[in-house]
């Protein structure tokens, strides 16, 4: 990779901030969460580390897919400010050096938009082809996004007799992409976003957006490739992190010819594998995964998370590796939902085992690619079991002991009791614990900044004889990483055989240790769930900050 092009190319090593404005922090006192209050709250993400906020969805909307059921593309729901108070958070967050994306909701809108509405009165409406109808309904339509909930995805419209297209919930019909005048209306939603400056999108169910059925559009790819056109020609740094809940191959048309589609994809298949292989005690799902990325040129990657705003989907883990999963992490049938998910934040699934939680952190900031957190994770907040399906991952931000999320006597949504409460777990007592998960992470991702290996450097798993261990090396031009990680619960000696310079220095990245002179061979001995970061450094690469004194 070109030096020259890692600025440029932002999007390959950021830290991406997930939250919703809506359970963030309440600035006004009135129990939801807005954007002013985000204002005030812009300083506490840049110092934990992020690059990136990305806001789901703030505008109008009656709500009842948390924001998803969009009813007007380019305003901002009222109960969480206006137009300048978003503008507002942009600022800051540049001031700061964050970069703010958004999530594009285009496969569908709310039943209430203005669209639907007149669509669905008259067959003659002007807005009629903007969705897709039928006069029958298909026999093998079944709904597979929430099945349980929603038994098809067509659904009768009795006022103008026919069938429309709903592939998610039934008061959010889809749009059809195969009418130009829908394709202008997006492209107008986008070149809006950006002239308030925001510095990408975040683009929601992406294969559904581009199903290749004869109602929606002919050739699948050749809008995204319009979007991505449109996107560079008004904002050429610009980028585009889809949603693409496939594996790898199902994910690789995604990016296009040399990235002219998305530029980021989250790493759906290596989330799972990841649980996989906490599960079994056993790294091999996790090297399995990353060995079969592919990508079709150095400027797109890939996203990788723990835990994101919906439920943690097996989808892509055969029936049997799904139910291993499932007793070990959530044994209760209430803790899964639509055969396939759990609803329950890192921590509980682990339960609360902080040498756990961390080597799942220290895992992900050190394999290949971007980074996403969740707001809370942080924090290692836990769910609210009291709400339902996915909603109880989605419970306000524990800032106090008191909750701090809103001076109102009922938020927006009750934080979870006990263990997970806001007196055992929030931001004002982690920031002061030097030994927090908060602190914790603030190192990891300043390592994990500090080291370009990562995010753009080539993945070598190295032969290990430890049993349950992790060893794995990033190389590139930008700099040499070492990294080691135990996924058992028992302490074991590792020994490796490392390539190196002759005078190759060992830095370690989460201690104040100084360089040292590498071993031959390098043995090295790991606790129970424990991890090790190295640099691997030329003598003559040490600055004379670095040069002092090995540490005793």
């Amino acid at each position: 990779m070109r030096r020259e092009n890692v600025a440029d190319l932002w999007w390959r090593s950021a830290v991406v901030y997930c939250l919703d404005v809506e359970t963030f922090l309440d600035g006004d006192g009135d129990g939801i969460g807005d954007l002013p209050g985000l204002v005030r709250a812009v300083d506490y993400v840049a110092d934990l580390g992020a690059t990136v906020i990305w806001l789901m969805p703030f505008y109008p909307s009656p709500n009842q897919d948390d924001g998803y059921d969009v009813a007007d593309f380019y305003g901002v729901d009222p109960r969480y400010g206006t137009h300048g108070d978003l503008l507002e958070v942009i600022r800051v967050a540049h001031g700061r050096g964050l970069r703010v994306i958004v999530d594009l909701v285009v496969n569908h809108t709310s039943d209430e938009h203005p669209w639907f509405v007149s669509a669905r009165r008259s067959r003659t409406s002007p807005y009629r082809d903007f969705y897709v109808w039928r006069d029958d309904a298909p026999d093998d339509a079944e709904n597979t996004v929430f099945p349980g909930e929603e038994a098809s995805m067509w659904e009768w419209e009795p006022e103008t007799e026919q069938y429309f297209l709903h592939s998610f919930y039934r008061h959010q019909p889809d749009l059809n992409f195969a009418n130009p005048r829908v394709r202008d209306e997006i492209a107008k939603v986008v070149a809006f976003w950006l002239s308030l400056g925001l510095d990408g999108f975040r683009v929601d169910a992406v294969p559904f957006l581009v199903d290749p059925s004869p109602e929606r559009i002919a050739d699948p790819h050749e809008y995204l490739q319009d979007i991505k056109r449109f996107l560079r020609r008004r904002s050429p740094s610009a980028a585009l992190l889809g949603e693409v809940a496939l594996d790898h191959d199902g994910q690789e048309a995604y990016f296009g010819s040399g990235g002219d589609e998305l530029d980021l994809q989250f790493d759906f298949q290596t989330n799972v594998a990841l649980y996989l292989a906490f599960v079994r005690g056993d790294p091999t799902p996790i090297v399995r995964s990353i060995e079969s990325r592919k990508a079709p040129s150095d400027d797109v990657s890939w996203a990788l998370f723990l835990r994101n705003h919906d439920e943690l989907s097996l989808a892509l883990l055969s029936e049997e590796e799904r139910q291993e999963v499932f007793e070990a992490l959530a044994p209760d049938e209430a803790q899964r939902v639509y055969g396939r998910g759990i609803v329950r934040r890192l921590p509980t699934m682990l339960e609360g085992d902080q040498r756990r939680i961390r080597l799942a952190y220290s895992l992900m900031f050190s394999l290949p690619g971007a980074t996403a957190l969740l707001y809370g994770e942080e924090i290692g907040m836990g769910e609210n079991p009291d709400l339902e399906r996915r909603r109880a991952v989605r419970t306000p931000m524990q800032w106090t002991a008191s909750g701090g999320f809103s001076t109102s006597d009922e938020p927006v949504a009750p934080f979870p009791e006990g263990a997970w409460s806001p007196r055992e777990v929030n931001v004002a007592d982690q920031r002061r614990d030097p030994d927090s998960l908060h602190r914790f992470l603030r190192t990891v991702i300043a390592a994990y900044r500090s080291t370009p290996a990562i995010s753009w450097g080539a993945f070598e798993a190295l032969p290990c004889d430890a049993a349950g261990v992790l060893a794995h090396r990033m190389r590139s031009d930008l700099g040499d990483a070492l990294f080691l990680h135990n996924l058992r619960d028992e302490p074991v000696d590792v020994r490796l055989d490392v390539d190196a310079q002759d005078d190759a220095l060992l830095c370690d990245l989460l201690d104040s240790e100084r360089p040292r002179p590498l071993p031959r061979p390098l043995e090295i001995s790991l606790e129970a769930y424990g991890f090790r970061w190295y640099r691997l450094r030329g003598a003559s690469e040490i600055g004379p900050e670095e040069a002092g004194p090995a540490r005793a």
